[in-house]
């Protein structure tokens, strides 16, 4: 695909990386968007439930003047849709092997969906309990089609999510008045390409299927700009 915009003011892209990764997880999209002249925000997730990241995000959302491309990857596609849109200029929203909740589901419901169940740790911290998911899973489970070597640097450096990312229910539905695009992972062991499926199903979004793991951001960052740039268009 071409990236040569016709318009003058292009909106900022900001990527929402969801449980198990960190910002850096979009470094291959964010060099294919920042080369076609996209002004990026890659935000550092907090994962500490989806009330504290709406809020999070929000924040940043206000200092950003002009359209806004949203893009959320896994957890980070729950956290886009709790957005409340009335607030902000929201040009699109683009779910990238995203959770996509109704108002009133949590995350914890959905992912209960998913087969098969992901392997994880947890840890008693000061906030609460954090999850992990067991290093020597990780690949197969997050990242199939990313090297061994890449895999294994992808499992240390993984954030923790607080339990309370998937407890807390949703409230808004953003994906209801801003225009949606949705990247569904066929070879996904993390959330089921069906659950996907169903859940982009209740939307209008325009969806389009990758043969790829759950870590697409990672194995093909080619394909990941290609639709943002679409949904910014």
């Amino acid at each position: 695909m071409s990236y040569t915009s016709t318009t003058t003011a292009l909106p900022t892209v900001v990527l929402v990386h969801g449980a198990w990764a960190d910002s850096s997880s979009w470094s291959g999209v964010i060099e294919r968007l920042t080369a076609a002249g996209y002004p990026v925000r890659a935000i550092a997730n907090p994962l500490q439930g989806v009330e504290n990241d709406t809020a999070y995000l929000s924040a940043i959302l206000s200092s950003i003047e002009g359209p806004v491309v949203l893009v959320g990857h896994s957890y980070g596609g729950a956290v886009i849709t709790n957005v409340d849109a009335s607030k902000f200029d929201l040009k699109a929203l683009v779910y990238v092997a995203g959770f996509i909740p109704a108002a009133g589901e949590t995350v914890g419901e959905l992912a209960g969906q998913s087969t098969p169940p992901l392997t994880l740790a947890n840890a008693e911290v000061p906030g609460g309990v954090e999850v992990i998911i067991e290093p020597s899973t990780f690949r197969a489970s997050f990242a199939g089609d990313v090297s061994e070597t890449e895999a294994a640097v992808l499992a240390i450096v993984q954030r923790p999510a607080n339990v309370k990312a998937v407890a807390e229910p949703i409230t808004q539905q953003a994906f209801q008045t801003v225009p949606a695009f949705a990247l569904i992972t066929t070879q996904d062991q993390a959330i089921n390409p069906d659950l996907q499926r169903m859940m982009v199903g209740r939307t209008s979004a325009k969806v389009s299927e990758i043969d790829a793991s759950h870590a697409v951001m990672v194995s093909r960052p080619d394909v990941v700009a290609d639709l943002i740039v679409e949904a910014a268009r």
